[in-house]
């Protein structure tokens, strides 16, 4: 190896570290919430970088923005009006905005300059930010979300870590404020962090009890993101009452002729089939 090799290292633990050589850095930004940083690189194409953690890649971005957007659009019969809290990076309201039947779409991110920094450099993400469905609202989520009651269909959480400026988007405050926000049949879905390692697995578990407790019903579900901690990514689906699998309509979603590179109707089942290590972490294990 070339000892001028430049190399990026995240901490997954303090034991274990992932690595990938970088060819350049294209942004290094330190706004008022955060250091922002998008490297090339020659295995995962640009990489978001947030305070050290790696946000999202182009290689495998589709796999998280698949899941968190394609399974409750499957499981809801009419969403007309989302809210999507997070997710500067655009992955998620570019999914989003394939939907025609969606009317409109709230977009509250609490930093610009990631919002920016996406549509400079990550435009295979940031693709969808000029759709007139589209408000983007520069704002602290969990502030938002306490003035609103009955509005949402469908509400995204797509958040950082739960530390720094994604930290109060996991607290049993906001999920009852987002619980308030929705409408009757309204679902929440978020990101619930990774079962593997202590900390990660620890929020999780702490993330899914909280959202037991706010809400009538509480499903973890599962996918492979191979540029996150353990690769084995875990997501929340909460609602008012809707089940992702048994008010799952595959041949209405399939009728949609939606072409997705990860999700598809099996996959959407198969996801929350969880193994033990995990439904005991949760405490649903049998």
């Amino acid at each position: 190896m070339n000892r001028y090799e430049l190399w990026f290292n995240e901490f997954h633990t303090e034991h274990v570290t992932f690595s990938f050589r970088v060819d350049r850095q294209l942004l290094q930004k330190t706004s008022d919430f955060q250091r922002i940083e998008i490297l090339e690189t020659p295995e995962f194409g640009r990489v978001l970088i947030l305070d050290g953690i790696i946000m999202c890649t182009e290689k495998d971005e589709f796999i998280y923005h698949d899941m968190i957007v394609h399974v409750p659009m499957a499981v809801h019969p009419e969403v007309k009006k989302v809210l999507l809290i997070g997710g500067g990076d655009g992955g998620a309201l570019r999914e989003l905005c394939r939907y025609e039947t969606i009317e409109s779409i709230e977009i509250v991110e609490i930093d610009l300059d990631v919002v920016n920094a996406a549509k400079e450099f990550l435009p295979t993400m940031a693709t969808s930010y000029d759709d007139p469905r589209v408000n983007l609202i520069i704002a602290d989520g969990l502030r938002y979300v306490r003035r609103k009651e009955n509005v949402y269909d469908l509400i995204i959480v797509d958040s950082t870590d739960p530390f720094g400026p994604g930290e109060s988007l996991f607290t049993k405050e906001f999920y009852g404020n987002c619980y308030k926000s929705l409408k009757d049949d309204g679902i929440l879905v978020n990101q619930h962090e990774s079962p593997f390692y202590g900390q990660e697995a620890r929020e999780a578990r702490l993330t899914h009890r909280r959202m037991k407790s706010v809400f009538d019903l509480s499903r973890v579900y599962q996918a492979h993101i191979p540029t996150y901690p353990s690769g084995h990514w875990l997501f929340g689906f909460s609602s008012k009452g809707l089940d992702p699998i048994k008010d799952f309509d595959a041949d209405r979603w399939n009728a949609l002729g939606l072409r997705t590179k990860y999700y598809n109707t099996d996959i959407h089942v198969g996801s929350f089939m969880l193994p033990n290590y995990v439904l005991e972490l949760i405490g649903e294990l049998s």
